[in-house]
């Protein structure tokens, strides 16, 4: 009896262990040293969690109950609320609306002691709007160690110069306001290029990050080049965006080559984000319709994409301490 009671206590301690890893509680305020993300004890650590879909898309998610049971079932230590700009019910066409969305997931991570990025989703330049955007986050939101700016998404056809100006005057804005909160730059052709950006990467502000996105199946070894590349000329990445299918968001799963993307992002402690809380018909929206907007999935409400991100945030977050 005695052995079956210790197993038990063993067990529960294990299942807290897992809930409670990288509660910003416990990390605190964020800032980048060199190539690395450090928490407030200077220990270097490794966010890994999910994305959610497009909001003007997919807005039933952008909910409370979303958000705690990507924490509590999930161990999600972050998430990402993608805002959608340009499309259809996007942020230029409903801005306040919008908001609304983003900051239901926001103050919901807050409350669950979760990071949360507030993700400027488009693949265009929107400088005006960005910086009117930014500025409203950073008043509202800066004072929150859990909160990170990823101030342009994916860029498409933008060259690295073009980038780098608007997210130049993104960054400022911001810090006339917050002054140490990461904030994370895209980099052109969908954040593929990230070797321009380590070429000439943008100075004169501290805690910066630069995203780094791909997909298994279409994205290998020559894009994981690129990221030694980066690192070695001392760019910090971050990678926001990512998943196990091709490029598209459809077709099978390259497993197998996802594994490989985890095994190089934890060897050189790099955070990742997986794509994308959403119930679109392919293959990387995680959940399908039958999934409740609050949470409570079970398996039946899982896509194979979404049991194997949910497989493996809680292997990998059960050993971040």
């Amino acid at each position: 009896m005695k052995i079956k009671l210790t197993l038990a206590a063993l067990a529960l301690a294990g299942c807290n262990f897992v809930t409670n890893a990288q509660s910003v509680k416990e990390h605190g305020q964020l800032t980048v040293d060199g190539t690395q993300l450090k928490d407030m004890n200077g220990e270097a650590i490794v966010l890994r969690g999910m994305s959610y879909g497009w909001h003007n898309f997919w807005p039933r998610f952008y909910n409370a109950g979303s958000v705690k049971w990507l924490q509590e079932d999930w161990n999600s230590t972050v998430v990402r609320a993608a805002m959608g700009i340009e499309p259809r019910n996007g942020y230029l066409e409903k801005p306040e609306w919008s908001k609304e969305k983003v900051k239901a997931v926001v103050d919901a991570a807050i409350k669950e002691d979760m990071y949360v990025i507030i993700d400027w989703h488009s693949h265009n330049i929107n400088l005006k709007e960005a910086k009117a955007f930014f500025t409203e986050m950073a008043q509202t939101y800066g004072k929150h160690p859990h909160v990170i700016y990823e101030i342009f998404n994916e860029p498409d056809e933008e060259s690295w110069e073009e980038v780098k100006d608007y997210s130049t005057e993104v960054i400022a804005a911001i810090r006339a306001i917050d002054p140490d909160n990461i904030i994370l730059v895209g980099s052109p052709h969908w954040d593929q290029d990230i070797h321009l950006a380590a070429d000439a990467p943008i100075t004169g502000y501290d805690n910066l990050m630069y995203t780094l996105h791909y997909y298994a199946a279409t994205h290998k070894q020559s894009l994981r080049d690129r990221g030694d590349y980066a690192l070695s000329k001392g760019l910090p990445i971050f990678i926001s965006e990512s998943a196990g299918m091709e490029a598209t968001g459809d077709g099978p799963l390259n497993v197998e080559e996802w594994q490989k993307w985890i095994n190089w992002s934890e060897k050189n402690k790099v955070s990742w984000i997986t794509w994308s809380v959403s119930d679109k018909d392919e293959t990387c929206s995680v959940l399908l319709p039958t999934a409740n907007a609050e949470g409570g999935w079970k398996e039946k409400d899982m896509k194979e994409s979404g049991k194997k991100s949910r497989e493996l945030l809680r292997s990998y977050n059960a050993k971040q301490k």
